[in-house]
């Protein structure tokens, strides 16, 4: 009696999804960032006052050197609520960051393997330390930069900020900062998809110093080599540990077989 074949199947991908049931993950993904948005806008209002008090801290330090006082300069009638609703819009989207990024992955990458499904949650955590830590570095430095920038090539000025003009500012050098930080997750990710070869990396060394450095001078107005320092050594240890991940990454790839053959 012959005994039939079976034919082991590899795992299969989940995302294959007509251009309608695209639109429609899409727009559920847009909702669902949309809320998690909306629910950071709360918290932050609900919190208003003591978050202030965390931002103001930096412009604090700086006021208190320059002229012994903490105060910000309204120059018209709206300013106050202006202020309001960029704390507000841009402290919930900070707030949001790991449920925005969740959202964007899941649309993004619907065609993944269920071992490598399991890999998307360590990037995710991954994505939103390393953005904490690269925003609290900008919150360290940012005393400095505004020293730097108030007084500079001249003597004798009185800062007193906007308060919407210094939190867009602290804002955008949050992001700046912790965009930055991302390097290493933008980089093991490109290698695991196989756009970025590890050896590739590895051998532009020269070059990524020299782009880490201008993109530190960049994001660092201060003119300072320890606060260039603060961001360029950090971000240059990152592109170490992201090529010694994509190695390690693409030998198991490499390992792994992609089907099981015929069986018996």
């Amino acid at each position: 009696m012959k005994v039939p074949f079976k034919r082991t199947k590899a795992p299969e991908r989940e995302g294959e999804m007509t251009l309608l049931e695209h639109l429609i993950e899409l727009r559920k993904r847009v909702i669902r960032s949309v809320l998690g948005i909306f629910l950071g806008c709360t918290i932050i209002f609900l919190f208003r006052g003591q978050i202030f008090d965390i931002l103001k801290r930096p412009y604090c330090d700086y006021q208190t050197e320059a002229s012994n006082e903490c105060e910000f300069l309204l120059t018209g009638p709206l300013d106050s609520f202006s202020f309001l609703l960029t704390l507000v819009g841009y402290g919930g989207l900070v707030l949001a960051t790991p449920i925005v990024l969740y959202q964007m992955a899941r649309f993004v990458l619907p065609g993944l393997y269920p071992n490598e499904k399991k890999a998307l949650i360590p990037f995710i955590v991954g994505s939103v330390v390393l953005l904490a830590g690269g925003m609290l570095a900008a919150y360290t430095v940012m005393p400095r930069a505004l020293a730097v920038l108030a007084d500079f090539g001249f003597d004798g000025f009185v800062a007193f900020f906007s308060p919407v003009q210094y939190v867009g500012f602290f804002v955008k050098m949050l992001f700046a900062f912790g965009v930055a930080a991302e390097l290493p997750i933008v980089l093991i990710f490109l290698q695991m998809v196989g756009v970025v070869k590890p050896e590739t990396l590895a051998k532009n060394r020269r070059i990524a110093i020299a782009a880490i450095t201008l993109l530190g001078a960049i994001i660092t107005p201060t003119g300072d080599p320890v606060n260039l320092a603060i961001v360029a050594v950090p971000m240059y240890i990152f592109f170490e540990i992201s090529i010694v991940v994509g190695k390690l990454i693409v030998r198991r790839r490499d390992s792994t077989p992609t089907s099981a053959g015929l069986t018996g």
